[in-house]
């Protein structure tokens, strides 16, 4: 029960889709690829970064995934890394009032779920 793979895997998907965490970060993604889909132009750059680290997360679960050893927990401090760094970016974009309150929330708290299966993947309890 303690092994990552255990805890977090879902036996009724695939192998590499059944981790729970990267469903999450699936659902967190589209969410805030949405949100960036409505920033208007002069923003355009911001909305370009939340699409990069918010797409970053799904792909590096699935990656780490796929690798063993230090290369798999290399792939998930990054999708870690990505959640904060779209989590910070919708925040911002939140105070600047460009994206819708509610929906930017949901986004951020995905990604936050995102957040805490990730740093289980990291630190199994032993």
């Amino acid at each position: 029960m303690n092994d990552p793979e255990e805890t977090m895997y879902d036996d009724t998907h695939h192998r590499n889709h059944g981790l729970l965490a990267h469903r999450v970060a699936l659902e967190a993604a589209a969410l805030a690829l949405q949100l960036a889909g409505n920033i208007p132009a002069p923003m355009k750059s911001l909305a370009d970064q939340v699409i990069r680290s918010a797409s970053s997360v799904p792909a590096n679960l699935a990656e780490g995934a796929g690798r063993t050893g230090r290369d798999r927990k290399h792939h998930w401090r990054i999708a870690y890394a990505s959640a904060l760094e779209v989590g910070s970016h919708l925040e911002l974009l939140m105070r600047v009032q460009k994206v819708d309150v509610d929906q930017a929330r949901a986004a951020i708290d995905t990604f936050d779920r995102v957040r805490a299966l990730t740093w289980r993947l990291l630190h199994p309890k032993r």
